[in-house]
């Protein structure tokens, strides 16, 4: 995702989790408050609104945003048409609706939060490049830094502690609330980080510029192991996981790292599961009541070792790729729960052009398994020293041919 604190330590206190970069997190509206929550909660139902989502690689048959239907949806949209007639803001109105209904998932996003929702789906996002994770001690910690960004030109290295951010003290905040003070909606704009390092301790004022991520980095580790680490299912991602399969050397094993992948795209999931399978089932799903499915195209590597390494950071998209791996017996899973959100929901647009997401159905593994609230547990459990695990395990399970 990295981190995975959508509603604050309380909730979910893995806190060295590596998160992503200023892209992974950002306040979502929820109510009147200003709750946080991932980026990529919703992403099921993003591939409706953008016209991605597919089986098989055809549309399904959902409806774009705009043309969602149903009682939640048709209250919110009422809700926010009156507000509009009675010259009130229909947005709080909306946020208002949605807060009422209970839905945990439900959002409203203003045009321009839309709008850079969808920007970051094909993998571009406004911020100064940085990485964190929160330590043990929930000290705020660079854990990486992009590559030619604002915050590399500035000299910020990983391992630099994050004392604040435009003067806020940043210790013991969640990571997703730290991320989203760093993120911004214009580039060029200034904000303001006091770091430490060893002894030192320094302000820097770094301009936000528009940045590109990497979703999926492939490596080799010694011994002939391919790691593929995926860091997000943006667009492409899938199309890499399968590049990044075909071509490894024959026998070698491929240790997939999701960890903190908190989603993306759920075509780009499905996308990625088809280099490991010979086609058959992915995952199902229900939109108000009615069953789908999603299938993996055919012509995948169905013999090649693998180990999917997951955390409590591994959420939607990238849980229904485990499950699959699981269920379906191509991969040992190692690492530790997963965060469990497996709910799907669809946008809807309101009068006033933002847009309000609300929980429609859920999705299930191969085995009909339900990820919503549960996550998936692994085949072996390990949170210290998980990666080693992960890397004995795939040793062990040998050649192939």
């Amino acid at each position: 995702m990295r981190f995975n604190e959508p509603y604050g330590a309380s909730r979910c206190p893995r806190l060295t989790v590596m998160s992503g970069p200023e892209l992974f997190s950002r306040p979502r509206r929820f109510g009147r408050g200003a709750a946080l929550t991932l980026v990529f909660a919703s992403v099921l139902a993003t591939g409706v609104a953008t016209g991605s989502w597919s089986a098989e690689g055809s549309k399904s048959e959902e409806r774009p945003a705009g043309s969602a239907t149903g009682g939640g949806h048709e209250d919110v949209r009422d809700a926010a048409a009156e507000a509009m007639a009675d010259g009130k803001s229909p947005t709080q109105a909306a946020e208002e609706a949605v807060s009422r209904s209970g839905d945990r998932w439900g959002a409203v996003y203003s045009q321009g939060e839309y709008k850079e929702f969808e920007q970051e789906l094909d993998g571009q996002y406004t911020g100064v490049g940085l990485w964190a994770r929160r330590t043990a001690d929930g000290r705020i910690e660079v854990s990486k830094v992009g590559s030619g960004s604002p915050a590399a030109h500035a000299g910020v290295r990983p391992g630099d502690r994050l004392r604040t951010v435009d003067g806020r003290p940043v210790t013991g905040r969640p990571v997703t609330e730290v991320v989203s003070l760093l993120r911004g909606e214009h580039a060029g704009t200034a904000v303001r980080l006091g770091l430490t390092r060893g002894t030192r301790a320094w302000t820097e004022t770094l301009r936000r510029a528009n940045l590109a991520t990497e979703p999926v980095t492939v490596s080799r580790l010694p011994g002939g192991t391919v790691l593929i680490k995926v860091a997000a299912f943006t667009k492409g991602s899938g199309d890499r996981v399968r590049s990044a399969v075909r071509d490894a050397p024959h026998g070698d094993g491929v240790l997939l790292d999701l960890r903190g992948n908190s989603g993306g795209l759920v075509a780009e999931a499905v996308t990625a599961a088809s280099a490991f399978f010979d086609g058959g089932l992915v995952a199902t799903y229900d939109v108000r009541g009615r069953q789908r499915a999603l299938h993996a195209e055919r012509g995948g590597d169905t013999s090649r070792p693998v180990v999917a390494l997951v955390d409590s950071g591994t959420m939607s998209a990238a849980e229904l790729l485990t499950g699959a791996l699981q269920d379906r017996g191509r991969a040992v899973v190692v690492g530790s729960r997963t965060f469990g959100k497996g709910s799907v929901q669809m946008p809807s647009r309101l009068p006033d052009g933002s847009v309000a997401e609300l929980t429609v159905g859920h999705y299930r593994t191969p085995t009909g398994r339900a990820v919503d609230g549960r996550g998936i547990t692994p085949d072996l459990e390990a949170e210290e020293g998980a990666r080693q695990r992960a890397e004995t395990v795939l040793s062990g399970l040998g050649d192939p041919s």
